[in-house]
């Protein structure tokens, strides 16, 4: 059988655009090693109707909802390679599997890599994130801390004092903060410590204070780090697209990839805030799109 398409990665935006293929009567599958990158995040958040949801439960009810749709079916493998032979994607799993598709919609996400600061681990998910969309609102008015080795330091102590007016950035050493942006955020109270963090300090993953390595201490109960992003996928492949500035697959409005018959959508484009409502938007005009191509294929054929 040859599958209108492919999705690669079982995330809301994979999810998403599996459900609109379900609905446009395409055979597609979805391939989710059910590896995410948001294992350690409790809830949610930013979604109408699923607000605190746990990451878990919401794919629990995406998939529930696939299950109604004939024409999809969900491989829970890892991708190992994709290449394009004749005008079709041969996608070959990590069992040795290989199935033929018209369409690819990657949806593989990023995995983010965090400063390397001893017990960073222990804390991140729990009460250090990485985003204050998602888990700003929970840290409301506390004394916060953000964590940035690089330019963006002064771009997210910016947006965390939104939520907080106990705010410090944290640039671990690096020298980061020019001057003319140093006073701007003392003005508004905004704390600046450049000094190397030697530990996380707290218990059962909520943090108590940051120690430096000259033994101070700084008491802080949460706040948020600046991580490096990357693309997850790991498979191999001929798949000539492009990437962003970021590092994230480039694409149109409509989510397609310079590569023909290639689509991508979710934080795999690492193209603006990570939030599964963005996600799953993206993932509905992905499906769309690909619906769109296949008809045109479909009244051009002669």
């Amino acid at each position: 059988m040859i599958l209108d398409c492919a999705v690669i990665g079982g995330g809301p935006a994979g999810l998403n655009a599996t459900l609109v293929l379900g609905r446009s009567r395409r055979k597609t599958i979805l391939f989710d090693d059910n590896k995410p990158r948001n294992i350690v995040t409790s809830e949610s958040h930013g979604f109408v109707t699923r607000d605190g949801i746990h990451p878990q439960e919401f794919k629990r009810i995406a998939q529930e909802e696939l299950s109604k749709y004939p024409d999809v079916r969900i491989e829970n493998q890892r991708v190992h390679r994709i290449n394009k032979e004749n005008n079709l994607f041969q996608v070959e799993t990590e069992n040795g599997e290989v199935y033929s598709a018209k369409k690819i919609i990657l949806a593989t996400g990023f995995k983010e890599v965090l400063p390397d600061i001893p017990g960073v681990r222990e804390f991140y998910g729990k009460s250090l994130f990485s985003c204050p969309f998602c888990d700003g609102w929970e840290l409301k008015d506390r004394p916060l801390a953000v964590i940035a080795e690089d330019q963006k330091a002064f771009h997210m102590a910016k947006l965390v004092s939104n939520w907080t007016n106990d705010l410090i950035v944290f640039t671990n050493g690096s020298k980061v903060i020019s001057l003319e942006e140093q006073e701007l955020l003392k003005s508004k109270g905004i704390g600046i410590n450049e000094k190397k963090i030697a530990a996380f300090i707290g218990a059962d993953g909520m943090l108590e204070k940051i120690q430096f390595v000259d033994d101070t201490v700084v008491l802080c109960e949460g706040g948020f780090i600046a991580a490096e992003w990357k693309q997850a996928a790991s498979f191999e492949s001929s798949l000539e697209y492009a990437l962003n500035e970021h590092g994230g697959i480039e694409t149109d409005s409509w989510q397609r990839t310079k590569t023909e018959g290639v689509f991508a959508c979710g934080d795999t484009r690492i193209a603006g805030p990570s939030q599964l409502i963005i996600a799953a938007g993206e993932g509905s005009m992905a499906a769309m799109a690909v619906n769109a191509a296949l008809i045109e294929e479909k009244f051009n054929q002669v």
